[in-house]
């Protein structure tokens, strides 16, 4: 937003502004130039207040010597004020909202003296005068107020001038008779503020707060005068937050005249000034109305929610980083709080509607309804399944899984009567698709605009990983989860997580501690939001395996609630749910024999399935070979060996005695470990300056037991690799010197591996 000045004719030379729209948002207001701006209001630019000269705080309170001369009427008095005989008095004195007052109300300042009092003040300037005084008149004498230099001098006077104005404009702007004569004293006010030599924070929001009181308390303006008075206070909000009852009457002016050229042309930069530096919406939440109400108007336009995209866009900035920290979070809340009024009418209603755990017990209490609010949950009958014609018992095991997981949902003995989980509030019946909510259309167009936006986060790399993690804790009501159209919007965030390979983000699918649902099972098959054949639950699945340095735990979890969709994937030919099946095999996640011929079924009766089983049955063969055969128990590869010569290596001969290998100095990396773990014997190893990191140390603590001493000197392995050796209870001798370890990570190696000897 640029503004320039045009001088006008007249006596004073008053100067109006012209708001200038430059690229930023400037085709938002060629689609409604129908609408146009009110009478030029009266604005300074801020390099208009003396940015050259002398800068002063506002002073509230100081010590200063004081003088009263009254003014002589008899020649004995004219005498008696001489200034060979003036009397100088010390005072603290306070410069409060409507009078100067002293701290020892004594002599010459026994009473307070009104700023409604003061008839002039000024510098004393005169030859013999007093040095540094400051001369305030009042009917019937002066009084005089001597600094101890010229820069205190300034300093109150120009505090005392900011004072007594103040307290003029709010009594003139109290109740007035006349708006036209009202503008005119706003327009001075913000022309005072805008050129006054105090660099204060209550300079600018003072004016703020007596235009605040006025329009509070004058609600019934016409749509003229709302126009007029925010754009004369405009100059005021470039560098200041508005305040409360201001925001009020902004969100107004948003709701009812949303096409109004102030939208954007006056509030674009105020909202831009929120989203970049608003630290807290809780201490401030009619801020994040105001910012609310201001989307919502953009929305209103001709463009839509084009003209939102480019907003959003603005905010982020053109480079691929956004130079705001504060900008994400805050528009997170702004749409989290805009969704959640969507349902608030249903949510506030909760107390007069059948409670979650009579809804899944089957018990409704039809005593003390109220009828149901508009905002309501209908559940229509489900649907009746086709007829289970094909792959019976692959059938009859997601039944199985489906009854096991129902029997858990009804209250086992470790929850009790305390509160469902999230998903089994919304999983009361086996029909969840068709679980739907509706909302009144004003609703339905905020929650669309919100979401869509959510979208537009995820969408920037450098805000999805911060996205994520405010997302991780699913901060939406349950009736906003049991909307398909919510879920439905959301899915697209969602996917763009899964789609992420930074860990940081994609690990933000799952819940944020152990016993809570997360996303991962809010969109995995028989969640409530999922609405696929399970495509969003495979690349899940995918991501989460390639970065979950605890597979077996994370595949044990899927083969106890999600085993019935896994196998059902895998018999359409998911390659993903194929491995998994094939991980569980080799890894004997599945303990059950008839499960693992099922599973053994379901992998040969696909292509992909049957050559990825034929490939683990033969790693296990070889394995079995190479513990059968024995050979060396030690081995030392050469310096500057590569992952491939260790690979060539150990395919050469037989190893299953090898219990000390040494490839310290050598140039493998994690990939080796996919060799390691073929050496079940193994006790020792030593990784001295190589490239070996996380990854390999997370594959090494599930797969060898039995090792016992561990040199990983000099490798850029980190904490969230060295945490995962804590399941390694036979390690004994670990060496991490000149590695990326911290104190925490230390500690809490110390405390879960008693027995860990650290070098």
């Amino acid at each position: 937003l640029v503004m320039t000045t045009k001088s006008h004719g007249g006596a004073h030379g008053r100067r109006h502004w012209i708001l200038e729209n430059k690229p930023l948002l400037a085709d938002m207001s060629e689609s409604n130039n129908n609408t146009k701006l009110g009478a030029g209001p009266c604005k300074r630019s801020l390099h208009h207040c003396s940015s050259s000269g002398m800068r002063y705080k506002l002073l509230h309170e100081g010590d200063i010597q004081v003088c009263v001369v009254k003014h002589p009427r008899t020649f004995l008095s004219k005498i008696l004020t001489s200034k060979f005989l003036r009397r100088w008095e010390p005072h603290h004195l306070t410069l409060a909202d409507s009078s100067l007052t002293s701290a020892t109300p004594t002599g010459y300042m026994e009473t307070s003296l009104p700023y409604s009092s003061i008839e002039d003040l000024q510098l004393l300037s005169w030859d013999n005068a007093p040095k540094y005084c400051v001369q305030l008149s009042f009917p019937g004498g002066t009084v005089l107020l001597q600094a101890a230099n010229s820069y205190l001098r300034d300093q109150w006077f120009h505090s005392l001038q900011w004072k007594k104005k103040i307290y003029k404009y709010r009594k003139v702007l109290n109740n007035p008779s006349r708006w036209d004569v009202a503008l005119k004293e706003i327009r001075a006010l913000v022309d005072m503020a805008l050129t006054s030599p105090l660099q204060d924070e209550s300079i600018h929001q003072a004016p703020l707060h007596i235009i605040s009181t006025l329009l509070a308390e004058n609600s019934n303006l016409s749509p003229q005068d709302h126009e007029n008075i925010i754009v004369a206070i405009a100059p005021l909000l470039e560098n200041n937050h508005p305040p409360p009852d201001l925001c009020e009457f902004f969100c107004k002016h948003c709701r009812e005249r949303p096409r109004s050229s102030v939208v954007i042309e006056v509030f674009t930069p105020v909202v831009q000034r929120i989203l970049k530096h608003n630290m807290d919406f809780g201490k401030c939440p009619r801020l994040r109305l105001f910012t609310q109400e201001y989307i919502l108007a953009l929305n209103e336009l001709n463009g839509g929610m084009e003209v939102v995209k480019k907003f959003i866009h603005s905010m982020h900035g053109p480079t691929g980083q956004c130079p705001h920290p504060r900008v994400l979070p805050n528009l997170v809340a702004v749409c989290l709080a805009a969704i959640y009024s969507c349902y608030e009418e249903f949510i506030n209603s909760r107390d007069n509607s059948p409670s979650l755990k009579e809804i899944r017990n089957g018990c409704q209490q039809q005593n003390d309804r109220k009828p149901p609010m508009p905002l309501r949950l209908l559940r229509p009958e489900p649907p009746t399944p086709p007829p289970a014609t094909i792959l019976p018992e692959i059938l009859v095991e997601l039944e199985r899984n489906n009854n096991s997981a129902n029997t858990k949902r009804k209250g086992g003995p470790t929850r009790g009567d305390s509160e469902p989980n999230l998903i089994d509030c919304l999983l009361v019946s086996p029909a969840v698709n068709t679980l739907s909510i509706q909302l009144p259309a004003q609703a339905d167009r905020v929650l669309g605009c919100f979401a869509l936006i959510l979208k537009m986060l995820s969408d920037y790399d450098d805000w999805r990983p911060a996205l994520a993690s405010l997302l991780q804790p699913i901060p939406f009501p349950k009736e906003a989860l049991a909307h398909a159209k919510f879920t439905k919007e959301l899915k697209y965030v969602i996917q763009r997580f899964a789609e992420d390979p930074r860990q940081e983000v994609h690990s933000c699918l799952l819940s944020v501690r152990s016993g809570k649902d997360g996303w991962f099972q809010l969109y995995s098959p028989g969640g409530v939001a999922c609405d696929d054949d399970g495509e969003l639950f495979a690349s899940m699945v995918h991501i989460l395996m390639g970065s979950c340095y605890k597979t077996k735990k994370f595949l044990l979890s899927l083969a106890e609630n999600k085993l019935g969709p896994c196998m059902l994937l895998a018999l359409r030919g998911n390659q993903t749910m194929v491995e998994i099946l094939c991980l569980m095999l080799e890894y004997n996640i599945i303990e059950n024999k008839d499960t693992q011929l099922q599973i053994i079924s379901t992998l040969e009766s696909t292509q992909v399935g049957l050559r990825m089983y034929e490939q683990l049955c033969d790693r296990q063969r070889e394995l079995k070979e190479l513990q059968r055969k024995g050979g060396p128990t030690r081995l030392t590869l050469p310096s500057k060996s590569t992952d491939a010569d260790l690979a060539r290596l150990l395919s050469s001969g037989s190893f299953g005695n090898l219990e000390n290998l040494s490839l310290a100095f050598t140039n493998v990396t994690s990939a080796c470990a996919e060799q390691l773990i073929k050496l079940p014997s193994l006790k020792q190893l030593n990784l001295w300056s190589t490239q070996f990191g996380d990854a390999g140390l997370r594959l090494l603590s599930e797969h060898l037991a039995c090792l016992q001493v561990l040199n990983l000197c000099e490798t850029p392995v980190t904490d969230a690799g060295l945490l995962a050796l804590s399941s390694m209870k036979s390690l004994c001798s670990l060496n991490m010197n000149s590695t990326k370890l911290t104190a925490d990570t230390y500690e809490d190696l110390k405390v879960i591996q008693s027995v860990l000897k650290v070098l």
